[in-house]
């Protein structure tokens, strides 16, 4: 299964809008994601619950897994918007 390490780039951190920015983007994906502390439990990424009570602050890291045709592209879009300011923008 795919997957990469990435460093919160918004400057709330993975809260609010942000983290309803990135749910969007992985319930559009179409396929399981997962979210997470490296080392520690994964939550679906789908789900804005599971996503804010991960409470992943600006410039920590969070490792993403997907699992489908298609999971490197998808990952690779999740790390490219999770490591902007979604918040600045």
């Amino acid at each position: 299964m795919p997957a990469r390490t990435v460093a919160i780039g918004s400057s709330v951190g993975l809260h609010a809008r942000p983290a309803q920015l990135f749910v969007s983007k992985v319930q559009a994906a179409g396929m399981p994601v997962t979210i997470g502390r490296p080392g520690s439990a994964a939550v679906d990424a789908g789900s804005i619950l599971g996503v804010m009570a991960l409470g992943a602050k600006h410039g920590e890291e969070v490792e993403l897994t997907a699992d489908g045709d298609g999971a490197d592209a998808v990952l690779d879009e999740l790390v490219a918007l999770l490591e902007r300011d979604l918040d600045a923008e």
